[in-house]
């Protein structure tokens, strides 16, 4: 009775762990390529810049400033007047839904 217990636990364990690999898989390789950075400053919308696009923008805070580079349909963070820099270090978006976020700043960029 006690090796089916534990046999029916292992099916069990190997079917979520089953069903989690498929979901990760289909969010990671199915995921959609965004065609818009979208830009907040403090819960603001800042602006909208086409993925499409190569350009430079300077976003400019009331706690100081980032550098917005798009270049080859990715969006990433070049600069920041922030201490951490965290944002800088983060690689760069090009997918539905990913952002980058600069707390100090208040900065969110985030592709749709």
């Amino acid at each position: 009775m006690v090796n089916k217990k534990a046999r029916n636990d292992i099916i069990l364990i190997a079917a979520v762990i089953l069903i989690a690999a498929i979901a990760i898989v289909c969010l990671l390789f199915f995921k959609k390529e965004g065609k818009t950075a979208v830009v907040y400053v403090d819960g603001r919308l800042y602006g909208k810049y086409q993925l499409t696009e190569s350009i430079t923008v300077d976003i400019h805070s009331e706690n100081g400033t980032n550098r917005l580079v798009i270049t080859d349909g990715k969006a990433s963070i070049e600069d920041a007047s922030c201490p951490d820099l965290r944002c800088v270090r983060h690689y760069a978006i090009s997918r539905d839904t990913e952002q980058i976020i600069c707390l100090p700043n208040k900065v969110v960029v985030s592709v749709e």
